[in-house]
């Protein structure tokens, strides 16, 4: 028996350095440039996952271009790509070719069930031609009322913790209460959190929400075997083995998992009651009928038999709403106000423009809130130069050529304006840093400037042809597996903004240093926080009529 375990660890010490040299012989990249590996295991995964990782995805694009050979795991080469030619065959002409990673949608099968997040190919077309209809301007416009009553009493909360003097507040917490009460009510029809003083007002959905993504971050290192697991027998054989596991992490987003699916399936109960009974039980429920998932069961009884979602995908499809519209708004809305607080004349601008608009005496129209250019700019401006999603893999389903709109130099000196793609390679797609490219931005693309939107953009930008679904911007992805709440998500966050900011000032912290950390989501700390730090934003608030 020890024999034979000798020999087993034999092969394996063997093994992995012959695996390395093999996939780096073999590799159809092998030619384009890119950073050194630093680990023999993880290559340059360390780098690009770094929390202060920010001048390494710069640099590897300044002095590299627009396609980057980088080292994954045991040598496999993946190819960083920022070329916006590229960008747009990867997301948009052939999104058929470049799917999500396995694991990516394993792991949300897991999660969340056969939601938008969890399907492709056909399967994911069907659901989306299903959703699209949802999420329309039309409907969206008639939540206005909705997320006005919302960010009210969000402002009364943060009214009531500096009603006696200025106070420094952890504005990336009500940041992140407010989109799960968003998305809570404008989402799923249902109340989450009531945004009194006290955090514990959470419903339990709430906090397994918010304990989801902090959670699935640290077992990152595990998601490379989520396919092989999802493989193991049926679902109770899987749960069998996860149960056993010895993991603290593991058994704590079981926990939440299983939160939040019973959840679902109780609210989803409860709307397909209601939609029995008729429009004036729908009309009593929270959100009125008018929520994203009562329009859509709407929908759904008036589909034909062969777009009609079953009842599971459209379970699924609630908690994948949640997730996908609390994090990443909550960033975006936390990073609108930390500029703000760093940058007080274009604070003081924005201030003067909601009050001078008067938008805010009584009921807030949709078309007035959008109409609003130094808003309008402030929210763009942030989500150019701070995507909350910096980068995306994708994997290639055949052997691809993949275009380039400006040629890279590879490492024996030649010009080429393609790269071989090989079947089961992955590409990350780097949102962040074709939005910061200074060829397509000018110079400054990396200073956060608003006013870059009150005039024509760059001709460089139009040229691009992004095909993005938002300002030309590649925040919200693009192609057939594009963000399909962003308008949801700027609504939400122009009507947060504009409240606040009428009501309140933002200044930094004294002593505080705020960072912003690269992981799946961006979210900031503090100079003085340790590295596992609970995710926080202090800023000094105060009334503005103080």
């Amino acid at each position: 028996m020890l024999v034979l375990l000798l020999k087993c660890a034999s092969l394996c010490i063997l093994g992995v350095p012959l695996l390395f040299f093999w996939r780096r012989l073999t590799s159809s990249v092998r030619n384009l440039r890119g950073p050194q590996s630093i680990s023999l295991w993880t290559g340059n995964l360390g780098q690009l996952y770094a929390r202060n990782g920010w001048q390494f995805h710069r640099q590897i694009v300044e002095e590299y271009g627009g396609a980057v050979k980088v080292n994954g795991l045991l040598g496999c080469h993946q190819v960083y790509v920022s070329d916006p030619k590229a960008m747009y065959h990867i997301l948009v002409k052939d999104a058929s070719i470049y799917e999500e990673t396995t694991w990516y949608t394993d792991g949300n099968l897991l999660v969340f069930g056969p939601g938008l997040l969890s399907t492709t190919g056909d399967h994911h077309r069907r659901q989306r031609k299903m959703l699209n209809p949802v999420f329309s301007i039309k409907h969206i416009r008639n939540l206005t009322p909705l997320f006005h009553s919302i960010a009210l009493k969000l402002r009364d909360a943060v009214a009531f913790q500096t009603k006696d003097m200025p106070a420094e507040l952890d504005m990336l917490a009500w940041m992140s209460r407010a989109a799960l009460e968003i998305i809570g009510q404008g989402g799923l029809g249902t109340s989450i959190d009531p945004l009194l003083p006290d955090p514990n007002s959470i419903t339990a959905y709430g906090k397994s929400i918010k304990n989801l993504i902090p959670t699935a971050f640290r077992l990152s290192m595990f998601r490379m075997f989520i396919p092989i697991f999802i493989k193991l027998g049926p679902p109770r054989f899987r749960r069998f083995l996860l149960e056993l596991a010895p993991s603290q992490d593991l058994q704590k987003i079981k926990e939440v998992v299983d939160v939040m699916a019973d959840t679902s399936i109780d609210i989803f109960r409860q709307k397909v009651d209601a939609l029995r009974q008729g429009d004036e039980a729908v009309a009593q429920q929270v959100g009125e009928g008018k929520d994203v998932m009562s329009i859509l069961l709407k929908a759904n009884v008036l589909a034909s038999i062969e777009d009609k979602l079953p009842d599971d995908e459209l379970i699924a499809q609630m908690s994948t709403f949640m997730f996908a519209g609390h994090d990443t708004t909550s960033s975006a809305l936390s990073r609108i106000l930390h500029n703000l607080a760093i940058h007080s004349d274009v604070q003081e601008k924005l201030r003067q423009e909601i009050a001078s608009s008067g938008i805010l005496q009584g009921e807030v129209s949709f078309d007035d809130l959008m109409a609003l250019p130094y808003l309008d700019a402030v929210c763009k401006e942030t989500l150019r130069v701070h995507p909350p999603i910096n980068f995306m893999a994708r994997t290639a389903q055949k052997d691809s050529i993949l275009p380039l709109g400006s040629p890279v130099v590879t490492a024996d000196g030649t010009c080429v304006d393609h790269v071989s793609i090989r079947k089961g390679q992955n590409v990350i797609v780097a949102f962040g840093s074709v939005n910061r490219l200074p060829s397509l931005w000018g110079e400054d693309s990396y200073e956060w400037k608003p006013e870059r939107w009150l005039a024509p953009l760059p001709p460089s930008v139009a040229a691009a042809k992004m095909s993005s679904p938002f300002a030309s911007l590649m925040t919200f992805s693009a192609g057939p597996r594009s963000c399909i709440g962003f308008k949801y998500a700027e609504l939400e966050m122009k009507m947060i903004v504009a409240i606040l900011v009428n009501s309140f000032k933002f200044e930094l912290p004294e002593g505080k240093e705020i960072v912003w950390n690269l992981g799946g989501i961006q979210t900031p700390t503090t100079n003085i926080a340790p590295a596992n730090a609970i995710p926080n934003l202090p800023l000094k608030v105060s009334s503005v009529k103080a």
